[in-house]
């Protein structure tokens, strides 16, 4: 007998249902990420997303192995729009680093199979952080086929290998550095940065044109 296909969008949906933050707190953690990861790649080819759905394999019949990271990077792959990232239309590249931001109504057991997820699907760098308690806790490798190392609060601060980013823990909470030292901004702090930036460059292209040379040709 033969089976009739089933559709991609009910193989793959772009949505869990889930909600991609359960507060205010948590939602900001995430937004922090994207906005900075993004920043911090912006000259490379990366896609960076927060809460969106990773298929690693293609089925044949639901329900397909899936998780949505609060936060991910995958090097290689280009910025843009999708709905979902379905690996085998990447390149079959995995994303190299998760991030998850807990909410409480998270569970050990959850983490756990998201960490055996990550695992099994070759994430080499993943961390996780509940921005309540300030617990955090990651794992990281060089390759896919190495076994994972972990790293815990004693071994802060830490510099990840992939992203050049730096984990510091204090009485505050985490805090997280680009690789300048820069603390990781606010997504209001970097949109400042970047206007304020565009009017520095519009004055002098301006200066440049009243003194007769066109900033074009230089």
């Amino acid at each position: 007998m033969v089976q009739t296909p089933i559709p991609s969008h009910i193989l793959y949906p772009d949505s869990d249902g889930k909600p991609m933050a359960e507060n205010t707190l948590q939602y900001r953690w995430i937004v922090r990420l994207v906005t900075n990861l993004k920043q911090l790649l912006k000259d490379q080819v990366a896609f960076v997303a927060g809460d969106l759905l990773w298929y690693p394999v293609q089925v044949e019949r639901p329900p397909a192995p899936c998780q949505a990271p609060d936060a991910m990077v995958a090097l290689g792959r280009p910025d843009g729009d999708r709905g979902s990232y379905k690996q085998w239309e990447e390149d079959n590249i995995a994303p190299q680093v998760v991030f998850e931001i807990l909410s409480p109504s998270n569970t050990i057991s959850e983490m756990t199979a998201k960490q055996n997820f990550y695992a099994q699907y070759g994430v080499l760098e993943m961390f996780f952080y509940d921005p309540q308690s300030y617990n955090f806790w990651g794992l990281h490798r060089a390759t896919a086929q190495d076994s994972l190392m972990f790293i815990n609060p004693d071994d802060l601060p830490w510099t990840s290998p992939i992203l050049n980013i730096r984990f510091e823990l204090s009485a505050d909470g985490l805090a997280v550095y680009h690789p300048d030292g820069e603390l990781f901004k606010e997504p209001g702090e970097l949109f400042e940065e970047r206007d304020k930036a565009q009017q520095e460059r519009d004055r002098a292209f301006a200066k440049l044109r009243e003194l007769g040379i066109d900033p074009e040709t230089l």
